[in-house]
This record gives structure tokens, C-alpha cells and sequence, in this order.
């Protein structure tokens, strides 16, 4: 697999632009760490209010047991503080709901910054490593396989790239035909070219038979 391109300034842009990549990713996970860090702190007063209403609770059902053992308006008086109760019940549950909010709004933001960069990346970065990979690793195929190879690297530029004005398009096609090995040899290394290869220099192509000549 073909990953880097051949030609130094092609090859240079390719390592910054991953190196931008990697580390927009990285900077994204440590921010996202940092706000989810930072909502959470939000949720201090929920902790408060559900350790008040627990405590509120707990000293209310503890009057209310001791009120029950009271001669005749016992009962009563438990009932009373049993409401007292039921008040630092409602308490310790309005603090749970806040909890559940900021734990909520702190993984949501957190996925956000993290997605906004990484969306960025699939939609721009990635598609274009992805096509040059793809066809530089075709592309070297081609090369590794001597003649035929190049032949068919001089037919894909003879039909896709824009041809030098100063050079017909029938001379190059008459050329290719007959197996020039000048005109095979350059429609190849433009054909390299576009994927950031180089055409080895030692690589030529015969006239008639197409074989390897060095």
C-alpha cells in the first residue's frame, strides 16, 4: 500500500496534513475531557441537596419514631413529622434530577466537540488520503510490472490527462501504438506523476516486443 507520495513537496504536505489531522483529533479528545470536567463541577448543588434531603429525611423519621412512643397524641405527631419527611424526600430527588442533567449535558457537549472536528476530518481529510492511496498503490502495481504495466499507465494519460500544447495528440497515440518508447515513457511518468510517483529512470520499453530495457 502506497500511503506517501514519491515527490518530496507532495510527500511534505501529506505528512503535515496528517500530522494536522492527528492532532485536531487529539486536541478535540482533550477538550472534550476538559468541558466534560468543567459541566460536572455543575453539579455540586445537586450533591447538596440530595445530602440535605437525606439528612432532613433521617432526622424526621428519627423524631417520628420517638414521637410514636408519646402517650396519646403519639400517633399524631409521628404522622406530622412523617410529612416532614416526605418534604427531604422530594428534596434529595430534585437534587438526583439536577445530577441527571449535568452528567447528561456533560456527555452531549462533550460528544459535540469531539464529533464537529471528526465530521470535519471523514468529509475532508480522510476522502482525499483515501483516492490518493488508492490510486498511487494501483499506480505502483503498474510499475513493478515492467512493460505492460507502463503501457497501460502511457494509455491512462493518453485518455485522462491533459496532453502538452506543443505535442499532438495523433503523435503521441501513433506513438503509443508503435511502442515509442520516448512517448510511453513520458505519457507513464505523467500518468505517475498525477499520483505523485516517479518513473524509475531506468525503466524503458522496447519498440517492438515491449520488454524491459535498461
Amino acid at each position: 500500500m502506497k500511503v506517501y507520495a514519491d515527490r518530496p513537496v507532495r510527500r511534505t504536505a501529506q505528512v503535515l496534513s496528517d500530522v494536522f489531522a492527528v492532532g485536531l483529533l487529539a486536541f478535540a479528545l482533550w477538550l472534550a475531557v476538559r468541558v466534560y470536567d468543567e459541566v460536572m463541577r455543575l453539579r455540586a448543588p445537586g450533591d447538596g441537596l440530595v445530602d440535605a434531603g437525606s439528612g432532613l429525611r433521617a432526622t424526621f423519621d428519627a423524631a417520628a419514631d420517638k414521637a410514636g412512643q408519646v402517650p396519646l397524641i403519639g400517633h399524631p405527631l409521628a404522622d406530622a413529622l412523617h410529612s416532614g419527611s416526605a418534604a427531604g424526600t422530594e428534596l434529595a430527588d430534585a437534587g438526583r434530577w439536577q445530577i441527571t442533567a449535568v452528567e447528561d449535558l456533560a456527555w452531549w457537549l462533550a460528544v459535540l466537540v469531539v464529533s464537529v472536528p471528526l465530521v470535519f476530518l471523514l468529509v475532508s481529510w480522510l476522502p482525499l488520503r483515501w483516492r490518493f492511496t488508492r490510486g498511487a498503490t494501483a499506480a505502483v502495481r503498474l510499475r513493478r510490472q515492467g512493460a505492460e504495466g507502463l503501457d497501460l499507465l502511457a494509455l491512462r494519460a493518453l485518455v485522462t490527462r491533459p496532453l502538452p500544447r506543443k505535442v499532438r495528440a495523433g503523435d503521441l497515440t501513433t506513438g503509443w501504438r508503435e511502442r515509442d518508447p520516448d512517448v510511453v515513457a513520458e505519457l507513464a511518468a505523467r500518468e505517475l506523476a498525477h499520483h505523485g510517483l516517479r518513473l524509475p529512470a531506468v525503466e524503458r520499453v522496447g519498440p517492438v516486443t515491449g520488454t524491459r530495457a535498461r
